[in-house]
């Protein structure tokens, strides 16, 4: 069992940075797959990123790319995002995931969840 805790979401302003942690507890997160997603009011929840166990792989949502970038430090079991040049539209609760398989987009392919932080992107 993994246990995953979200810090680093807030308030900022359009065109500011944030960078989003995922501490993993109860096992280490070094075989896992791990991912990004986010949750607007009112939409379903959305890929943002994902990372190979190794680092040396990582995919990126149209919306974010290019933007944001996904890191993982195995060896403080936590997973990054860093997120640049913000926007409104990137305002939502924002979730790590733990995946036993491969990169992928989809929520399903994720055993383990945290409980979220807000990012909040005022214009």
């Amino acid at each position: 069992q993994v246990q995953l805790v979200e810090s680093g979401g807030g308030l900022v302003q359009a065109g500011g940075s944030l960078r989003l942690s995922c501490a993993a507890s109860g096992r280490t997160l070094s075989s896992y797959v791990m991912g990004w997603f986010r949750q607007a009011p009112g939409k379903e929840r959305e890929f943002v990123a994902a990372i190979n166990w190794s680092g040396g792989s990582t995919n990126y949502a149209d919306s974010v790319k290019g933007r944001s970038t996904i890191s993982r430090d195995n060896a403080k079991n936590t997973v990054y995002l860093q997120m640049n040049t913000l926007k409104p539209e990137d305002t939502a609760v924002y979730y790590c995931a733990a995946g036993n398989s491969y990169v992928s987009v989809v929520v399903g392919a994720y055993n383990y969840w945290g409980q979220g932080t807000q990012v909040t992107v005022s214009s």
